[in-house]
């Protein structure tokens, strides 16, 4: 989960509830933050104030659903009129809640969007073909499936979720291969996945990175 607020008192609170639930997450104390978070880091949830420093939060959640990232999103907010709440909806929000708020709906509006996330987040779509989550595997688009290693999965499917964001090789890195020693590993891995399902799959941007292709 990424938590897009910038009262810290508020930040305390949620971050330690979510965390007891069982929920990983990230926090971002200002709009700017929260968008780069939200490109560069697969989530299943983003929790975003709207009254946010350097980047108002509607705009940061227009930004996203621009770049087709599609991460279910909850809009938490003093702002609650029917206007309010119309924009916020239009903006790309999948639920918005308002302030003062009661924890337990909160909770419980959290793990709806989580179910819709799971249900959504079964396959990613890759051109004609598609990544399958629970199977790891490349299904092709005449039908053959390619099983993936955990490195080679967990690397297309940052591709897969955020397919019209341009990766450089140090944001892949750190997402991906923390523990590696190799600067080169994030082509490493592109090779093998080249090799694997079709040279289409991983397009270079010269000069930048990597970015999801098609099958």
């Amino acid at each position: 989960m990424l938590l897009v607020e910038d009262d810290r008192e508020l930040v305390e609170l949620l971050s330690a509830v979510f965390r007891g639930d069982g929920h990983v997450v990230d926090i971002a104390l200002d709009g700017q933050r929260g968008l780069h978070l939200a490109l560069t880091r697969p989530y299943d949830v983003v929790v975003i104030d709207r009254g946010l420093p350097v980047l108002d939060g509607l705009d940061l959640l227009s930004r996203l659903r621009s770049r087709s990232v599609r991460t279910q999103a909850l809009v938490l907010t003093a702002m609650g009129t029917v206007r309010d709440r119309i924009d916020g909806l239009d903006a790309g929000a999948d639920d918005y809640l308002m302030k003062p708020f009661d924890l337990g709906e909160l909770r419980a509006r959290l793990r709806a969007l989580y179910r819709r996330a799971a249900e959504l987040a079964a396959v990613l779509r890759i051109g004609a073909g598609r990544l399958e989550l629970e199977q790891h595997q490349v299904v092709l688009p005449d039908g053959e499936r390619v099983p993936l290693t955990a490195r080679e999965f967990a690397l297309l499917r940052v591709l897969a979720t955020h397919p019209d964001t341009v990766h450089t090789r140090a944001a892949l890195r750190r997402t991906v291969f923390q523990d590696a020693p190799s600067p080169s590993i994030v082509d490493t891995y592109v090779h093998y996945l080249r090799s694997k399902v079709g040279r289409t799959v991983v397009r270079t941007v010269q000069g930048v990175g990597y970015r999801l292709g098609a099958l």
